[in-house]
């Protein structure tokens, strides 16, 4: 993409953001820190909420250079009369909080349940009575397409989740497409890909693979690849999750339309690997049996057809794998002591 057009979308951005009231749960996880920082350099006055629940993400350090620009509070989207007094006033609400692995759903489903359930129910409950004209972005996941026979996934597809955390968030998917057509709420809903890049938990592996494996190439461990490493998956540069999400707060009227948010191409998980180890220059790639627990709950290949979002949202993936690596390893190499 050419500067000249780089630039022009930023101005239109800073238009459409400038002074806008905006509220993003999970505002110091992974996706919601890198939002931040785009929408702060638009101009807009934004809210993070973020309880900091052990683990999961949250890391204050991923609001370094703009915390005085942003309003932190430390909450919880299951606490309702916190949700509810938030919301009052806010524009727009880009709605991040989630617990995200697959494998602790599985093991602590109530807690997943709790988190991406009743607080979307919560948040959903706080619009409609207290901020009807609100618009809402909520992230879902493309782990609610499941299993499927076809490779190449668009929204029609039907879901067939493999987890607890994957079931819920399509219930949360659900809510919000009810509370549109229902109560006439202006929501959209957005089906990440694989996530990588800056700002992302380094501390276990189960959320986020690729950024888990920068940190163990980093260390020059052992990297594990379950079976042959031949399993495809869709991975998109964080930067480019939060431009889809600043488009799609610009469109007018959401009514529960789902989109999907990645590449559009499918890459062999083993070919990216052997790619973070080349660039780090360090870590030892190690192929070992695929665990019993992992295997029932894998979804197989997966790509993103991204038709929709192109043609409705004006969205496609711009930063190319190689250089988004770059850019991750280059990233934690300069701020380890934050995130190890």
């Amino acid at each position: 993409m050419s500067n000249s057009l780089l630039t022009l979308n930023d101005d239109m951005m800073k238009n459409f953001y400038k002074g806008k009231k905006v509220l993003i749960t999970g505002g110091l996880g992974f996706l919601g820190s890198n939002l931040a920082h785009q929408l702060v350099k638009f101009g807009a006055k934004v809210t993070l909420l973020d309880c900091l629940l052990k683990s999961h993400g949250g890391n204050p350090f991923n609001i370094h250079g703009i915390k005085k620009e942003v309003e932190w509070v430390k909450g919880d989207i299951r606490n309702f009369s916190l949700v509810q007094k938030l919301i009052k006033g806010k524009e727009l609400l880009f709605n991040i909080a989630a617990q995200t692995s697959h494998t602790d759903s599985i093991v602590h489903p109530f807690l997943d349940v709790e988190i991406n359930t009743k607080g979307q129910i919560n948040i959903l409950e706080s619009a409609k009575a207290h901020n009807p004209f609100l618009k809402i972005v909520y992230c879902s996941t493309r782990a609610v397409y499941g299993v499927s026979k076809k490779k190449v996934l668009d929204e029609e597809i039907l879901p067939n989740p493999m987890d607890i955390y994957s079931a819920d968030k399509l219930a949360g998917e659900n809510y919000h497409r009810i509370y549109a057509k229902v109560f006439g709420l202006d929501t959209i809903i957005l089906r990440c890909a694989n996530g990588y890049g800056p700002r992302a938990q380094m501390l276990q592996p189960s959320f986020g693979i690729l950024n888990w494996f920068i940190r163990l190439a980093l260390d020059n461990q052992e990297i594990k690849i379950f079976g042959d490493g031949k399993q495809v998956r869709d991975y998109v540069y964080v930067s480019d999750i939060a431009q889809a999400f600043l488009n799609a707060g610009k469109v007018k009227q959401g009514e529960g339309n789902i989109y999907n948010v990645g590449c559009g191409k499918g890459i062999p998980l083993i070919e990216i690997v052997k790619k973070i180890v080349q660039i780090a220059g360090s870590g030892k790639i190690v192929y070992v049996p695929w665990p019993e627990t992992n295997k029932k709950i894998d979804v197989g290949d997966f790509t993103a057809n991204i038709d929709k979002i192109k043609k409705e949202i004006g969205w496609r993936a711009r930063v190319p794998l190689e250089e988004g690596l770059s850019q991750t390893i280059q990233f934690y190499k300069e701020n380890k002591k934050y995130y190890w």
